[in-house]
């Protein structure tokens, strides 16, 4: 099958969950057999494009288009012009919207798959060629708006989210088919669009082993947490551990080290924090001696951080919120914790408990070959884009 996919972001290189998730799975519908062309835009003052469509050659035929996220004032001015939320404005690009249609014009494609609602401002040719377009949401952002109205972002946050709710059901609607990652996120998206029978929950792709950083991480235990800015619950979930739950495992395991990758370390000076820096390769977070350790409060989706985790052989401890949607047991694939005395008795476990490490990766490991194979994952998207082919999408 020939599928044009359109994307946010460049998935190379796989430095965020977003990015990841896009990697695996057009590896995966690469080696399926399917053929595939990308459109995305890389921003120049943060993404290598050259070295990305380099990469990215071996998966498909990659078309990266220089174009920076809209600034907010005018981005802001867009989407009240056009009563949508700023985060689809902010990823207007008329460059990328071109190449969309100048690809649909040169070359037959059977479906377009878009990834993340905002990537369906690119689209309208799509649409108007009447071809099969197919959403993947990687989470609920409505949702994700509506958590951070509860938190610090107020009025601002409610607004977005009555927009993105608004929109995301649209999208929905106007889609051949959307596919979400969890029950939950399907279950929501089929109820804010009235149409769940459209709605299909197919979880991401990801191999059950992939190779650990060839050295350890200081400390006893060594502790990762990977948090990309820019994504608000990451930066929450960051906070919350640094200030709240970092100072108790230090009391607890004096010879703790905390690896921070994926932030500078502004604002924060407590001992036994080494700030790693901006992640370059992930596989240099999962050292074969380290904890991931993952405090989000608020998000939906899938972390892709825990998948990666498992597969490079590290152990995870994680909120609960944080692991919804895996289907993990507590104790089997992974250790759940909710507050910061839980958090220190997790850790301390795995330090007296050496044999807890290993019989937790090994359950997550089993459950990414049960649920996240990637042939099988592979399949069921075909399967679904197979279905849409022949079925025209509603009008816009």
């Amino acid at each position: 099958m020939r599928i044009l996919w359109v994307g946010t972001k460049p998935p190379w290189p796989a430095t965020d969950g977003g990015r990841l998730l896009a990697a695996v799975t057009l590896e995966a519908l690469a080696q399926a057999g399917h053929e595939l062309s990308l459109v995305a835009p890389f921003d120049p003052g943060g993404d290598d494009g050259l070295r990305a469509a380099h990469t990215l050659r071996r998966l498909c035929d990659p078309h990266l288009v220089s174009a920076r996220p809209g600034r907010r004032l005018r981005a802001g001015l867009g989407s009240i012009a056009r009563r949508e939320p700023l985060s689809v404005a902010r990823h207007r690009h008329g460059a990328v919207a071109a190449k969309v249609a100048a690809l649909l014009a040169e070359r037959p494609f059977d479906v377009v798959h878009v990834e993340q609602p905002q990537a369906l401002a690119q689209c309208g040719a799509a649409f108007e060629r009447g071809l099969s377009v197919v959403l993947r949401a990687q989470n609920v952002e409505s949702d994700l708006w509506t958590a951070a109205a509860r938190s610090i972002l107020g009025l601002p946050a409610r607004l977005e989210a009555r927009r993105m709710a608004r929109f995301e059901a649209e999208a929905v609607r106007r889609t051949a088919a959307t596919i979400a990652l969890t029950r939950g996120d399907a279950a929501r998206l089929g109820a804010l669009s009235g149409v769940p029978n459209k709605v299909h929950r197919i979880p991401p792709p990801f191999p059950s082993e992939l190779p650990a950083a060839v050295e350890g991480l200081s400390g006893a235990p060594a502790v990762v947490l990977i948090g990309s800015g820019g994504w608000l619950p990451n930066e929450r979930g960051r906070t919350w551990f640094l200030r709240h739950v970092w100072p108790e495992v230090r009391a607890a395991l004096p010879g703790a080290l905390l690896h921070l990758f994926g932030h500078s370390g502004g604002g924060h000076d407590g001992a036994g924090v080494v700030f790693q820096g901006p992640l370059e390769d992930s596989r240099q977070a999962f050292a074969p001696n380290a904890v991931l350790v993952v405090p989000l409060h608020f998000g939906s989706g899938v972390r892709m951080k825990i998948l990666e985790a498992w597969a490079r052989g590290v152990p995870v401890v994680a909120t609960p919120e944080a692991a919804e949607g895996l289907d993990a047991d507590d104790g089997r694939e992974l250790l759940l914790a909710r507050t910061p005395a839980d958090f220190v008795a997790a850790l301390r476990l795995l330090t007296l408990e050496p044999r807890l490490a290993p019989s937790l990766v090994a359950g997550g490991r089993k459950r990414l070959a049960s649920h996240h194979h990637p042939s099988e994952v592979a399949a069921r998207l075909s399967a679904v884009y197979a279905d849409c082919v022949a079925r025209p999408n509603p009008p816009p």
